[in-house]
């Protein structure tokens, strides 16, 4: 008898310790899985880069992919718990997770080097499906799966699996945070594909391992979560108005995701590091959303969201003086505060855990449709990126989803109707015609009156019901509409951004403008003669320095000029008769704005003989012969953001290649977060060049009245008599090599960069 119940013991403490055990091995897959599925985004995007430009649109087209395939991964995931035997699940998921090792370790495959000059979306959503779609499909069904297999392992927690989420989003959001500390800084490409492949191996003995236990503690039909062990029925199924409240909450902080990375890419680098930013600020809210224990309440997100919505409406719309690190630090937490009330809100509509895979599937469809018209469809509906504040105002339509008690208040109608007239005065004033007629020329007024609108709207918001969020809502959205065209000559935007041209200074120039950044600008005073170049071409700076310089050494004779990046075509015009220019532009965009005469006269004043290649430098370079150039200009930066494959070390072997011996290579580095003196150095450290760098300030009524602007520019050369009379001129300082890492195609440091110019 004794031995017995010895025995009887012994067997209770395996059960415990088998029952113990479950749950860390089911949060360390799920983490893990997540981590490989969130890291492979931003590598692999990096080695796709140099194929489009380094353009911001490769990430937003990334995004639209990998929300797709995880919807594809979830909605498998449901398939296989809804129509498959456990058994048989556990082996199918194993064929899927084997067959992916075929496309491993992840690289480029043959035949997609080069993509069409059109259609840059459409190819690189075939790109991305090539080369990882099957791995990232493999890992992408393990959270929902996990979770139902969990479901049925009788652990204590089995019936409320959900709070596995916040594993998966943990293992997320650090593999995002390592990827900006550790793996880009410290790894090449190469070296994170095959870490992930490793990481994957371990993964998929992991997930077997979640099967077998699955499969060994198995509940009787009859246990599984849809009918409970008290006997209790779980509730209804989740009706269309559920499933329509899924996909919206889920679709609205998805795409804010795309269009504020997009707003970020453009002002500063077309980086993963910097992509990552905004990732892991959504993935974060996931966490907090799905915690146990609420750490913060929705309704206090809720309170702050109108007047954060306010502030970012003014700062989106106004060129105020505003610091860019706080406009940006501002938009990060307002799309923060979207995505965490939006969370929390959906997962406060959770169904039981006999619906798990089927609410994780909508709510994928939902990321997927706000990712897909943010990246795929707004660049076609609209000339600017009006889907960003349109999108804050879509948010702002959670709070009713709060409950009647967040909408009451005193004098609700009368501070209601008060917003409501506020935002339709503000959208009547911004019909350009009408604007000329009431508006004074005091920009100071033009900027109240759009506080004071944002403002009202967001109280007739925070306060209103029914019809009075409708129109205000509408309101806001025609505003944004109207804003965005107006006071604009010409706009387009394309897969590489958004070009401008607009009047500036009472009338007196015509700009070009990329993003936040003046590209171009030309007198209109000019459109009857051969225009003067300004902004940073103006003779008196340094880019035209190094063309002087050039110039001298040819002495007249024949020559092969070349300007990578067109702008508004500035350079054009301080050529000489015997020069023969060709021009190298990704963006069409930019090619529409700059020939078009009635806006710029650069080109048909300048060079109507040259011609514009159409396509990225790096891939249109290539096709020239070796040894063309006499001098090349490297000016391809759009707004503030750099496309790293052109500061690589494999770029600048292009360049050389191209070059005469005794040719010339100028590149405009201007950048205000970014300090490249030092890669630039150690490029020409390493290939053997020779260098000097100077940044000229114009005269102060230059800078002020003629729109004349300091250009930081590195010259390089094969031997210091290629530089010509710049080796000698005291203003060109030595390139001073730091002992900074040079740039390759497979590795790069944004975050170094970023921090020199901190220090500077």
């Amino acid at each position: 008898m004794e031995h017995s119940q010895k025995a009887l013991g012994t067997d209770a403490n395996s059960v415990h310790a088998v029952k113990t055990a479950i749950l860390p091995v089911f949060v360390a897959t799920i983490f893990l899985s997540a981590f490989l599925l969130f890291s492979v985004q931003p590598f692999f995007a990096k080695m796709v880069l140099p194929r489009l430009g380094g353009s911001p649109g490769v990430w937003s087209v990334a995004m639209v992919f990998f929300q797709t395939v995880l919807l594809l991964g979830y909605g498998y995931a449901h398939l296989l718990t809804k129509y498959l035997k456990p058994r048989n699940a556990v082996l199918f998921h194993a064929c899927i997770l084997a067959a992916a090792l075929l496309f491993q370790p992840i690289a480029i495959p043959a035949g997609w080097e080069v993509p069409p000059q059109s259609g840059q979306s459409i190819w690189l959503l075939g790109l991305f499906a090539v080369a990882v779609g099957l791995p990232f499909f493999a890992v992408s069904a393990n959270g929902p799966l996990l979770q139902a297999w969990f479901s049925r392992t009788g652990h204590d927690h089995a019936a409320d699996p959900y709070f596995l989420y916040g594993s998966s989003n943990i293992g997320s959001f650090a593999s995002l945070i390592l990827y900006i500390i550790a793996f880009e800084p410290l790894q090449t490409i190469g070296d994170q594909s095959r870490s992930w492949t490793v990481g994957y191996l371990m993964l998929a003995g992991l997930v077997m391992l979640c099967g077998a236990i699955m499969l060994a503690r198995a509940p009787s039909p009859a246990m599984l979560p849809s009918e409970r062990s008290d006997g209790s029925r779980d509730e209804a199924p989740a009706s269309r108005k559920d499933r329509f409240q899924w996909v919206a909450l889920a679709a609205i902080p998805s795409g804010l995701l795309v269009a504020v990375t997009a707003h970020v890419s453009v002002d500063i680098a077309a980086a993963p590091f910097l992509w990552v930013i905004p990732l892991a600020l959504f993935l974060l809210t996931f966490v907090l959303a799905f915690a146990r224990r609420q750490i913060v309440a929705a309704r206090t997100i809720a309170s702050i969201l109108p007047w954060l919505s306010a502030l970012g409406f003014i700062t989106f719309v106004v060129d105020a003086g505003i610091p860019v690190w706080m406009t940006l630090g501002l938009h990060l937490a307002l799309f923060f505060c979207v995505a965490l009330l939006a969370h929390m809100v959906l997962v406060s509509k959770r169904p039981p855990a006999n619906d798990l895979t089927g609410f994780y599937l909508w709510m994928s469809f939902g990321g997927v449709i706000g990712g897909a018209l943010t990246a795929l469809a707004s660049p076609l509906a609209f000339n600017s990126v009006a889907e960003y504040p349109l999108l804050i105002v879509g948010a702002l339509l959670i709070w009713p989803l709060l409950g009647p008690d967040t909408v009451r208040g005193r004098n609700f109608h009368e501070i209601a109707s008060l917003g409501l007239v506020a935002a339709f005065i503000s959208v009547v004033v911004n019909i350009p015609a009408i604007r000329t007629l009431v508006m004074p020329a005091e920009p100071g007024f033009y900027t109240v009156a759009i506080a004071a609108f944002a403002l009202a709207s967001a109280v007739a918001i925070f306060r209103s019901t029914g019809l009075h969020i409708f129109f205000a809502v509408m309101s806001v959205g025609l505003y944004f509409a109207l804003q965005s065209a107006s006071g604009s000559l010409f706009a387009e935007r394309s897969f590489f951004g958004v070009v401008k041209a607009y009047p500036s200074d009472q009338g007196r120039f015509v700009v070009m403008a990329h993003g936040t950044t003046e590209h171009g600008a030309m007198r209109t005073s000019d459109r009857n003669g051969k225009p003067v170049p300004i902004t940073y071409y103006h003779e008196s700076g340094t880019i035209a320095d190094t063309l002087f310089a050039a110039q001298e050494k040819i002495d007249g004779r024949e020559a092969e000029m070349g300007l990578v990046g067109l702008g508004t075509g500035s350079m054009l015009c301080h050529r000489k008769p015997a020069e023969k220019w060709t021009a190298y532009e990704i963006d069409s965009s930019v090619v529409s704005v700059a020939s078009n005469s009635s806006l710029f006269g650069f080109i048909s004043e300048c060079g109507t003989d040259t011609p514009i290649v159409l396509g990225d430098a790096r891939i249109t370079l290539a096709d020239e012969p070796v040894g063309k150039f006499d001098y090349l200009l490297l000016d391809a930066f759009s707004s503030d953001s750099i496309p790293v494959h052109l500061l690589t070390a494999e770029a600048l072997e292009l360049y050389r290649s191209r070059l005469k011996p005794d040719g010339m290579l100028a590149i405009h580095i201007s950048n205000r977060y970014m300090e490249l003196r030092s890669v630039l150095a150690s490029l020409a450290r390493n290939a053997g060049m020779v260098g000097r760098a100077a940044i000229f300030l114009p005269p102060e009524h230059l800078r002020e009245g003629e729109h004349v602007n300091p250009a930081e520019v590195v010259v390089l050369a094969n031997r210091e008599s290629a530089l010509g009379r710049i080796a000698r001129d005291s203003r060109w300082q030595m390139l001073e090599d730091e002992g900074t890492t040079a740039w390759t195609d497979d590795y790069s440091n944004i975050l170094a960069a970023i921090l020199r110019r901190q220090r500077d």
